[in-house]
């Protein structure tokens, strides 16, 4: 039998296999139903900075004639929900043994880094920042935005001793470079893609709408490109690989890539818990016919500077490949 232990965070995960933030995570019903379906560890559903402001901007009719209520008001909505997720890691950790991992999804560098002192001595095992911010103002660079970003993880760091991992966006200009600063500001690991609302269009009803919240298995390819990259570019930081992986084929293919674990949602949305045990009986097999007796032997095997022709990783000009086509 097959070996599938991995560390993560400097946490020993019994396999690759991690629930990913969403709904799936966010009651202990659905945490111990992911770890008794085989989930080597679970990352909690966000808390959404943008969701708390929007709740507390509800009450500015409330308290607009008094900024001493509003204030106070405020403070109410999102100390109550601050408190309310401090509860589900104390109850998460209370009932399952798998690690549990906490979350923020954030876009400034206010209260919201203070949560990760909290989130520790709730008991979270490790902390997942998830930064996004959407780059709307043409007078800033993209240095003007990077730098917002790394002042955010550098005060998150500073606040918590639990290892924290940083879920990228894939819109930096260089992956590697920005992998690197978090890494020289003490982050663990990052996870390699966040995925975001985008915003659609219905013609019919003239109104805004979401596209599809779901990945498919094709967006693992952008993914499978920069886990193969950093994992060799950048040393002594852990790699999760998100979105995308809908199988223990997609699982194999990231591991062997250099990741050290795979996070996974929509397969699970769309199929059930029981692909945790498919996907896990996939690896072992796979592994079994090829003689690797644990993770270890596999990981990396097809990173970057593991195969014969680097080059492949670089590809990007789709019209050179395809020129002998009609």
């Amino acid at each position: 039998m097959a070996n599938l232990e991995t560390k993560y965070l400097g946490l020993t995960l019994k396999n690759p296999i991690i629930v990913s933030s969403s709904g799936l995570t966010s009651n202990v019903a659905k945490i111990k139903e992911a770890e008794e379906a085989g989930a080597g560890a679970v990352v909690l559903k966000s808390v959404f900075e943008e969701q708390i402001n929007h709740e507390a901007g509800n009450l500015h009719e409330v308290g607009k004639d008094n900024a001493e209520a509003y204030d106070y008001l405020q403070s109410y909505v999102t100390a109550n929900n601050l408190d309310n997720y401090l509860n589900l890691i104390k109850e998460a950790k209370s009932s399952v043994s798998i690690p549990v991992i906490a979350s923020i999804s954030c876009f400034s560098d206010k209260k919201w880094t203070d949560f990760a002192k909290h989130f520790e001595e709730a008991g979270a095992d490790a902390l997942e920042l998830n930064i996004y911010i959407l780059p709307d103002d043409r007078r800033k660079s993209g240095s003007d935005y990077e730098k917002i970003y790394l002042s955010i993880i550098k005060k998150v760091i500073k606040k918590t001793n639990i290892p924290v991992s940083i879920k990228l966006s894939y819109n930096f200009t260089n992956v590697i470079n920005i992998v690197d600063k978090v890494k020289s500001l003490g982050a663990k690991g990052v996870v390699l893609f966040n995925r975001f609302y985008e915003p659609d269009i219905d013609i019919d009803k003239m109104e805004m709408t979401t596209s599809n919240v779901f990945s498919t298995e094709s967006d693992l390819r952008f993914a499978l490109r920069w886990a193969a990259i950093v994992s060799d570019q950048v040393k002594g930081i852990d790699i999760a690989s998100s979105t995308g992986v809908h199988s223990a084929e997609g699982a194999i293919k990231m591991l062997l890539a250099g990741a050290n674990a795979v996070q996974i949602c929509s397969v699970l949305y769309n199929n059930g818990m029981g692909e945790i045990k498919s996907m896990l009986e996939g690896i072992e097999s796979w592994m079994k016919q090829r003689g690797f007796d644990d993770l270890n032997g596999i990981r990396g095997l097809m990173s970057y500077k593991s195969i014969p022709d680097p080059s492949v990783y670089h590809r990007s000009q789709f019209m050179k490949y395809f020129s002998n086509f009609e």
